[in-house]
């Protein structure tokens, strides 16, 4: 078996488990054990406080009421049950969907396949060099028999985060239902639902240092999405909107890292923020040609995107095998294709290759950053050699 990396710099795809949250978790493998839907015992009753426990944490975290929140098994699933069950609520209404390009897939295919089974009408919109959509360009995408808008908080890739604000207000003037995708926001920087208008927003726990295999839809039951319909049925749970048994103690899991990731954000944001800042002061210091991938604010604080200029993407990536990072989002590294979000920038085929996404996390150190710093500037040095 090959050896442990040397150190993780891929925070975007996922995160160490807590250990808090671990702790919060083991109970409820053994000694509290049992199905949430069982309303005759004590070991239902305990399951079934622990869940409403836990969706109370997940609400603080984004600023929602409780009963606004349903728990999955992570973004993709809420994702896919905002978009196909808005687009099926609201098709009296109109088909006609407004997203970005820059989405995660799990946003962009769900809206493609609904739009090749002729479902609906998809705009997507472009972005500038930073990154960023401008609000102004949702407003003139928006249409009568426009239903659902979706725009994540942060991108997955280069960090940035969108004027959420600004078109959710559009959004919500027009009538349309607003989708935001905040798997990589939530727990990293202050989201609140009411504060961007959100009818519809998505996380996952094992982004903000939960398990994985368990998250959260918020659904506003006072807003054009409140008839939103289940993807999937079979015993009515959660709200009807999510059938099968609760995943109790990945739930738990997810309420814990939510409630810790409330406490910790601040001072984690400014921590790696500071260090994120480190890195490409330092590689733009030792190596030459070393460019930012989106706009350098906003943007999430631990993130950071740098493309290196005169190497080969495939080639640099080799060379920094001790290290675990990533070229890009986790779901698209086994293929061939540059990554859709960089080539959105303007960016060419090699130079989307030859980039490189840092997710820092909580436990990094300067120390971290040195030595990744010297991986780098001694590998780009090795291949122009």
């Amino acid at each position: 078996m090959r050896p442990g990396p040397l150190l993780y710099f891929d925070g975007h795809a996922t995160t160490p488990c807590d250990p808090r949250v671990v702790a919060a978790m083991l109970p409820y493998f053994t000694e509290r054990f049992g199905n949430a839907s069982s309303a005759q015992h004590p070991f239902g009753w305990a399951a079934r406080e622990a869940v409403e426990h836990a969706r109370g944490q997940v609400a603080a975290l984004i600023g929602a009421r409780l009963r606004d929140v349903v728990f999955t098994s992570g973004a993709t699933e809420s994702n896919n049950l905002a978009i196909a069950g808005a687009v099926r609520a609201l098709r009296s209404r109109g088909r006609h969907v407004v997203t970005v390009a820059t989405e995660h897939t799990a946003v962009l295919d769900v809206c493609a396949a609904l739009e090749a089974d002729g479902a609906i009408e998809v705009t997507r919109l472009g972005v500038d060099a930073g990154g960023l959509v401008d609000p102004a360009a949702v407003q003139a995408a928006l249409r009568d028999d426009t239903v659902l808008v979706s725009v994540m908080a942060a991108n997955n890739e280069i960090g940035v985060l969108q004027p959420l604000v600004e078109i959710g207000a559009l959004v919500r003037a027009r009538g349309a239902a607003f989708h935001v995708d905040a798997a990589q926001a939530a727990g990293k920087v202050a989201v609140d639902v009411e504060a961007i208008a959100a009818d519809l927003l998505s996380i996952s726990a094992h982004k903000f240092y939960g398990p994985k295999g368990a998250g959260a839809l918020y659904v506003r039951r006072r807003g054009p999405a409140a008839d939103l319909p289940p993807l999937h049925h079979g015993g009515g749970h959660e709200r009807g909107l999510r059938s099968g048994t609760l995943n109790v103690p990945g739930i738990v899991g997810c309420g814990a890292a939510a409630e810790i990731a409330r406490a910790s954000m601040a001072g984690d944001a400014a921590t790696l923020g500071a260090l994120r800042d480190r890195l490409l002061d330092g590689l733009q210091a030792r190596v030459d040609g070393v460019h930012l991938n989106g706009a350098r604010a906003p943007r999430l604080p631990h993130n950071l995107n740098v493309r290196v200029d005169r190497v080969n993407g495939r080639e640099l990536l080799i060379g920094l095998s001790d290290l675990s990072l990533s070229s890009g989002a986790a779901c698209c590294t086994a293929s061939a294709e540059p990554s859709h979000v960089l080539k959105a920038l303007g960016l060419s085929d090699d130079a989307a290759r030859a980039s490189l996404r840092f997710g820092l996390i909580r436990g990094t150190t300067a120390a971290d950053v040195d030595t990744v710093i010297d991986a780098v500037a001694g590998v780009v040095a090795a291949l122009r050699r």
